[in-house]
């Protein structure tokens, strides 16, 4: 020990960062294999046969599972999502009341992408007139509810908003209906339905990024600990044989 000087303050910093910072990086790493294990889940339910839409309000976790709806939508009472993006191109996200007729639940359901290069000129869309059938799935974002700030209501339609409540809406219009937005697979009535990767605020990636980065500076601080010890002790040395030697 006497080769080893470290001194007390940076000992008690270590004591109490160093397990701190180790306990980060392995936090991290838990971390994204949560957000891996979710991602994969919610790819086997994309993936998985649409389920009936009578079985839809009784599912606890309903994200990202795929719905078989057979209804017809209600064009009075339309959503312009604005500012979405298809690669360089700007538009919006149609979204309208759908009413299930197996269920007889109103659905919130996204038909997809339209371009808007003019914003002068409003975005044109057609909606079908008749009773259709079509896959859809719940949109919900990873690790959190969708619950959005409120759009005006008594506004005109069709709204062109940034966010919509689905609750809101049906409470607007004195209906009984899901909470969650729904997005239409390719088929009958469907704009562009190429949905992006969705979105996690974190990918598993960048969770395993910030573990390495705890890990290294538990690293730097251990090396930084153990130089200044050896270094202090070296110092300690050169000093009591100069100061022998000045005795003898």
């Amino acid at each position: 020990m006497k080769r080893f000087r470290p001194g007390i303050a940076p000992t008690l910093a270590v004591v109490v960062l160093l397990p701190l910072l180790v306990f980060l990086g392995f936090w991290q790493l838990s971390r994204g294999e949560q957000k891996r294990v979710m991602l994969d889940s919610y790819a086997e339910r994309r993936a998985a046969e649409p389920m009936a839409s009578v079985a839809l309000q009784g599912i606890a976790d309903p994200a990202f599972r795929r719905v078989r709806l057979h209804g017809q939508f209600d064009a009075e009472h339309s959503y312009l999502l604005d500012n979405r993006f298809r690669g360089d191109k700007v538009g919006v996200e149609l979204l309208q009341p759908f009413l299930d007729q197996d269920s007889g639940l109103w659905l919130l359901l996204n038909r997809g992408w339209l371009p808007w290069p003019d914003r002068r000129i409003p975005p044109v869309f057609t909606t079908p007139q008749q009773i259709v059938s079509l896959d859809a799935w719940v949109y919900v974002t990873p690790g959190t509810t969708f619950q959005l700030q409120a759009d005006p209501t008594n506004a005109k339609w069709p709204r062109l908003v940034t966010v919509v409540d689905p609750g809101k809406l049906w409470a607007e219009l004195g209906r009984t209906g899901f909470t969650y937005e729904l997005r239409e697979d390719a088929g009958p009535g469907a704009y562009e339905a190429g949905w992006p990767i969705v979105a996690t605020g974190m990918g598993p990636e960048k969770h395993v990024a910030y573990a390495v980065q705890w890990f290294a500076m538990a690293l730097a601080l251990l090396g930084l600990y153990l130089y200044l010890g050896w270094h202090n002790a070296r110092e300690k040395d050169h000093g009591s044989g100069h100061e022998s030697t000045q005795h003898s």
